[in-house]
């Protein structure tokens, strides 16, 4: 059975509501939301995507999801029978949900691991890497990471789901996605405890500390909440969008490609081997000299200082002596 990826009328759909934004942002109280310089680069980022997308797409569903599928799901007596011996997923409508959770649940582990290691960070660090968030951003997309996403979905089809089921979804995704990236819509109550929704996404898109690596959802915020990577927007708190470590430019190459050179800057800081793969493939901020942190570094060292300033502030007990953080009599025994 043949469907039609939703993407196909997705682009003129994103381009008419970059257009709205823009347009409502300029006539109201919000001129600083869209960069020209930074739109045309994020654009510009959009078009090669969906020119790279479409021959990678080919190639994954036909020789990757496809071949997979096959191998994994034979026809047996003309019947497709998953290896396991259960007969593969048909296409009723509650195979379709169970495959949008699937999906939805691969994207969250394929999100998080571009937060976690660092040579998929460099592809995926470009879509962050503009100060502004707008719809405009949405489209600002690495040309990277679709040559090693389809990884992380190929599991759905091995256990039995139709290929071009899991294409749909992808797309379904990416069109959930995109228009998460607002400032105009506020929390939505009861709609935030289940889906991802637009005040997340400024979260997630934030290079406040207390917001760095949160809210990886695709759909639902179900696995945020599972795996302890949720975190609700604070309206009293300013959101600084982007990254620690941007681009400075608005060529495209730049943007697509600055995080791979600073990986190499960074292996050449060390000779030991161990110390260039954890540049490569460690998070993002490691480093062998404690020159730059990671996030939970950075974390943990606040939190430390925390620690100690409210020791510092605690009253000494009379006839006290502080001690290894532990007040004493003194006394030696």
């Amino acid at each position: 059975m043949d469907f039609t990826n939703p993407l196909v009328y997705g682009v003129p759909f994103f381009l008419g509501l970059i257009l709205l934004e823009l347009t409502y942002s300029k006539a109201h109280d919000h001129k600083d939301l869209y960069n020209w310089r930074d739109l045309f680069s994020s654009l510009g980022m959009g078009v090669g995507s969906a020119v790279i997308a479409p021959l990678v797409k080919t190639v994954t569903v036909i020789l990757l999801f496809s071949l997979v599928y096959d191998i994994f799901n034979p026809l047996v007596d003309g019947v497709r029978t998953n290896i396991m011996g259960y007969e593969s997923f048909g296409y009723a409508w509650y195979v379709w949900i169970l495959c949008m959770l699937a999906d939805d649940f691969s994207y969250y582990w394929f999100h998080r691991q571009n937060h976690m290691v660092r040579f998929f960070w460099a592809a995926h660090i470009v879509h962050h890497s503009s100060d502004n968030f707008n719809l405009g951003t949405a489209v600002r997309n690495g040309w990277f990471t679709i040559f090693y996403k389809p990884l992380f979905y190929v599991w759905i089809v091995a256990i039995g789901f139709p290929p071009e089921m899991l294409v749909v979804c992808l797309g379904i995704e990416a069109l959930w996605q995109f228009q998460l990236h607002t400032v105009f819509i506020p929390k939505l109550g009861v709609v935030d405890k289940v889906l991802n929704t637009h005040t997340m996404h400024q979260v997630h898109h934030a290079c406040n500390l207390e917001y760095m690596d949160k809210n990886h959802g695709g759909i639902l915020n179900v696995f945020d909440r599972i795996f302890g990577t949720w975190k609700e927007l604070d309206e009293d708190v300013d959101i600084t969008y982007g990254v620690t470590s941007p681009p400075e430019s608005y060529n495209i190459w730049v943007i697509l490609t600055h995080e791979y050179s600073d990986i190499w800057k960074d292996m050449k800081k060390s000779k030991n081997l161990k110390h260039k793969f954890m540049y490569v493939f460690g998070p993002p901020g490691w480093s062998h000299d404690g020159s730059t942190q990671t996030v939970k570094q950075m974390r943990k060292e606040i939190a430390l200082e925390k620690l100690q300033a409210s020791k510092q502030n605690i009253p000494k007990p009379l006839g006290k002596e502080l001690r290894d953080g532990v007040y004493t009599s003194g006394i030696e025994v």
